[in-house]
């Protein structure tokens, strides 16, 4: 089986057991409940599967619990690996998510903002006329 089809294998099995931490979040985050920003659950990004993102924004949430403990150095490179694909990645530990629930979504949010902010708006299309028109005008 190639590499891709065992990571999708491994983000759907991730998907089917979320953590506590990360069914508080994904309570909050999902369907769009998030103003109107969409995120993915165990979204495989390379080699990684990030706990949520947002790939209009380019914005990864990650939640770390004890089994991060000493693993700062994995962390770090996991880190700089998916900003090198251009996503900015978000962390929080699992016990804020549990007892400061609104700061974090706060965080996650004004993060949000300002990155819709720089992204480039479409200005508005013009309408287009139909030049085949068969009522005769």
């Amino acid at each position: 089986m190639k590499r891709d089809q065992r990571l999708k294998g491994f983000a759907r099995a991730l998907r089917r057991e979320l953590t506590p931490a990360e069914a508080i979040l994904w309570k909050h985050l999902r369907g769009r409940r998030f103003v109107r920003f969409k995120f993915r659950r165990q979204h495989a990004v390379g080699p990684y599967v990030a706990d949520f993102a947002c790939v209009h924004l380019g914005l990864i949430l990650e939640l770390d619990g004890e089994s991060h403990l000493g693993k700062e150095e994995r962390d770090a490179q996991r880190t700089a690996y998916l900003e090198g694909e251009s996503w900015l990645v978000l962390r929080f530990w699992n016990t804020q998510v549990y007892d400061e629930t609104e700061a974090v979504l706060e965080m996650i949010w004004q993060e949000c903002e300002r990155i819709y902010s720089l992204l480039p708006k479409k200005p508005p299309q013009e309408p287009v006329e139909d030049k085949h028109r068969c009522d005769g005008s």
